[in-house]
């Protein structure tokens, strides 16, 4: 293997793309870049930044325009919930910066949590967090906080040790490590007022149940996968937890996303017929 072999390996290993100062301080040398940059197999997206060709096209832009991923950007990157995926890239630049950028990007300034090191192209978990807390309505944020917690890339004790801004202090009071979608932390939320105990993901009868109001009453979701042998599967779990005397409500994904009244109607009304409570 030559040492161009050894530089594209490493480069691999960082998504592509590494600033020119770490490559020397691994040792590669100034001909072993240029080599490559002859090659055609590396290029240079800016002064003191190197890539390969088939590099990480979003790490490669945030060398380009001098900015970090971060955020909504971010956030999709890691896997995260989000309520939808759409919408301009969101970058944090130095604070106090003036930078403008060629593409329309929503820029974030501010000192994050942790410190960024100065060759950062993206942010760490906690970072991205700390952006959707100021820049996501209360709810959303929240959801994208739980799928952090869920996914074990943080936990409420780690987060619990930084230094917030009040909007993520209060995310932080209401975060908890048990939903396994957005869905379910909004259901949660927005069920608070009823003043009952609202459980998520937990085991009834060998299956996980999305939401378990009080005793007995419980909420399921369907996704888009609830079709053929996972619908046929839920069927019979319905059943079952119906002979061991709790009540279903099975609701959709657009109906919890687009028509949330006649969802809360619905459980209002199974409430007030007591079928959360425990006969």
């Amino acid at each position: 293997m030559t040492r161009l072999d050894d530089l594209l390996t490493f480069l691999a290993a960082r998504g592509g793309i590494a600033s020119f100062t770490v490559v020397v301080e691994q040792g590669f040398a100034r001909r072993t870049v240029e080599s490559g940059v002859a090659g055609g197999v590396i290029t240079r997206p800016r002064r003191g930044w190197i890539a390969s060709k088939d590099a990480d096209r979003q790490l490669v832009a945030a060398a380009r325009f001098g900015v970090v991923l971060t955020c909504r950007t971010q956030a999709s990157r890691l896997g995260l919930w989000l309520h939808d995926h759409r919408g301009r890239p969101h970058f944090a630049v130095p604070p106090h910066s003036a930078r403008k950028l060629p593409v329309d990007a929503k820029l974030h300034w501010g000192r994050p949590p942790l410190p960024r090191h100065p060759d950062a192209l993206a942010d760490p978990v906690e970072n991205v967090l700390a952006h959707i807390a100021v820049c996501e309505p209360f709810e959303q944020a929240l959801a994208t906080w739980e799928s952090a917690l869920h996914s074990g890339l943080v936990t409420v004790e780690s987060l619990r040790g930084l230094t917030w801004k009040p909007v993520a202090r209060r995310i932080l009071l209401r975060a908890t490590p048990f939903a396994d979608a957005g869905l379910e932390t909004y259901v949660r939320e927005r069920l608070r007022w009823l003043k009952l105990p609202i459980r998520v993901q937990i085991w009834i009868a060998g299956h996980r149940v999305d939401t378990l109001i009080g005793d007995r009453l419980i909420l399921q979701i369907d996704g888009a996968h609830h079709t053929g042998s996972q619908r046929s599967e839920d069927i019979r779990h319905d059943a079952e937890l119906m002979l061991m005397g709790y009540r279903v409500i099975r609701v959709s994904y657009p109906q919890v996303m687009f028509d949330w009244a006649s969802v809360q109607d619905l459980i209002m009304r199974a409430v007030a017929q007591g079928h959360h409570l425990a006969r």
